[in-house]
């Protein structure tokens, strides 16, 4: 008795085909387009995190000259002989501050025993090769001289 086994019809066989068919790992053009996509992510991430740094670097040069133009626009509100005049001065640290005080709206005080000035505080820093700056103004009422 000659059998032939066939292969393709029994049981056992089946299962092999389903087992060569059906994967349990993953494809190289699967992992290349993981790493590319996860090469992308990082990229941007890291791209963020400098873009931030300099954002922070940015805003503690503005927040420091800002202190020093509240200071100094604090010291001339104080001085209680202000008139119109112009100053400048760079301070130690290389911040330069313009001073301009005028006399603002000069024709509604004109009968007035007071008079209104306006002071405008400009300070200057160089970050790199750029000249950034601030500008302050506020005003004041003080007593004409007679």
């Amino acid at each position: 008795m000659n059998r032939q086994f066939n292969c393709f019809n029994s049981p056992l066989s089946h299962r092999f085909l389903v087992s060569l068919n059906s994967s349990k790992g993953f494809t190289l053009i699967e992992v290349l387009v993981a790493m590319a996509l996860l090469g992308i992510a990082i990229t941007v991430v890291l791209q963020l995190f400098s873009a931030n740094l300099s954002a922070i670097s940015a805003s503690g040069d503005y927040i420091s000259a800002s202190t020093k133009a509240a200071a100094k626009m604090r010291e001339i509100l104080a001085d209680d002989s202000l008139s119109e005049k112009s100053l400048s001065e760079v301070t130690d640290d290389g911040y330069r501050i313009e001073v301009s005080i005028t006399d603002a709206i000069e024709e509604r005080t004109e009968n007035l025993q007071i008079k209104l000035l306006q002071i405008d505080l400009t300070i200057h820093w160089t970050k790199g090769i750029k000249d950034k700056s601030i500008t302050l103004r506020t005003m004041k009422v003080v007593n004409k001289e007679v």
